[in-house]
């Protein structure tokens, strides 16, 4: 992994992320995902020769499915990791995120209504003041 932060591809041309990248993307800290690993088994970064947190595509979607039941969902730790145990990929497909890269997608929409809202809030103080 080049040492830049940027994504880079393993021989197979698999993407891999860097923690400090899956941070961004899932607008959270590193030390959160390091404190997620401990928590969900199933989020599993595998470690470089220099011993970085490697990040697979399928380790980015459990972030954002981990992080949609905890800050969405309302769930606690030990029922989002439940959940996902007793669900696993049948949930996904209920709930339509079992695409590689749907979560930048639902970050994205996520971010832009929020930015909607934050302007929409702000229009409407602008108004109550007249």
């Amino acid at each position: 992994m080049a040492g830049n932060g940027i994504a880079t591809r393993t021989a197979t041309e698999e993407r891999v992320y860097a923690i400090g990248e899956v941070a961004r993307l899932a607008d959270l800290k590193a030390f959160v995902l390091r404190y997620w690993e401990t928590e969900f088994p199933m989020l599993a970064p595998t470690k470089d020769n220099a011993g970085r947190r490697v990040y697979r595509q399928q380790d980015v979607d459990m972030v954002f499915r981990i992080k949609r039941l905890l800050y969405d969902e309302g769930f606690t730790i030990a029922g989002a990791r439940r959940r996902l145990r007793e669900k696993g990929a049948a949930d996904d497909s209920v709930h339509g995120s079992n695409h590689a890269g749907d979560g930048a997608s639902q970050l994205l929409s996520r971010r832009m209504l929020l930015d909607l809202r934050d302007a929409l809030h702000a229009f409407l103080t602008l108004l109550e003041r007249r």
